[in-house]
């Protein structure tokens, strides 16, 4: 449609213009002009039909040249702390690094507590069925989980632990304690300390965990990815957790 307007348009200038040579040269003109449209839209629309969902974008004809004009979303930079050693900035990288491969296991204690929780004192179940339900619930937890941690470092599963108590309000071993027995509670704590980790351990967001509190705080600003990017030049990994603990 748009290219049959252009094509009457030009049809009328030549009709009301004298024939001369100035007239020759101001058609010449509108019918480059005519082109220049009609190709910039050509290109815009074959653009769009590559990309699922797009839009028209501004553009702007001049001389022959073509430009697009759109807004794009801020990128964040983070730069260096002031006032820190090489050592102690590679030690802030790792911690980054694991950080994204953990978080959102942590994420994810902290909705099952709140399902379980609610089940339980939905269910009004006695002791009996809340042994059996928590049994139910542990063996869809490593159902899930099993593979993912099984390929967790050490240093990564002592994150995991802290981030744990920070989203449940809970020492693991406390959440162990609470919804299974103190022997099992024993037991785990054992098998951590042999892996030089404590499942008694507190999260201390103003002490010894204030790097790891600012990086949830930068996660739930939805700028992790940025930081990520800023230290890696690369996007974090995707770490898949079901929907379901998440309710």
């Amino acid at each position: 449609m748009m290219k049959r307007i252009v094509h009457i348009a030009v049809a009328a200038a030549l009709a009301l213009l004298p024939i001369s040579a100035g007239a020759q040269g101001h058609v010449r003109k509108a019918m480059e002009k005519a082109r220049e449209k009609e190709q910039a839209m050509a290109a815009q629309k074959a653009a769009l039909e590559n990309v699922p969902g797009g839009v028209f974008m501004r553009m702007k004809v001049e001389n022959g040249d073509t430009t697009f004009i759109d807004k794009i979303p801020a990128v964040w930079i983070f730069s260096r702390r002031p006032h820190t050693s090489e050592k102690e900035w590679r030690k802030y990288y790792k911690l980054v690094y694991r950080f994204a491969r953990v978080y959102p296991y942590a994420q994810a204690s902290g909705g099952l507590r709140h399902i379980v929780d609610s089940t339980i004192e939905a269910n009004h179940y006695n002791r009996f069925q809340r042994e059996q339900y928590i049994n139910k619930v542990q063996k869809q937890l490593f159902k899930d989980f099993e593979g993912a941690l099984h390929h967790m470092t050490i240093s990564q599963g002592a994150i995991l632990l802290k981030l744990i108590d920070r989203e449940t309000g809970m020492p693991p071993y406390s959440v162990i304690k609470e919804y299974k027995n103190g022997a099992a509670a024993g037991f785990w704590q054992a098998v951590a300390k042999i892996f030089e980790n404590d499942l008694k351990s507190s999260y201390d967001p103003e002490g010894e965990d204030r790097d790891l509190e600012e990086l949830v705080q930068i996660w739930q600003a939805g700028e992790f990815k940025n930081l990520y990017w800023s230290v890696f030049w690369e996007d974090p990994p995707v770490v898949e957790v079901p929907e379901r603990y998440f309710k």
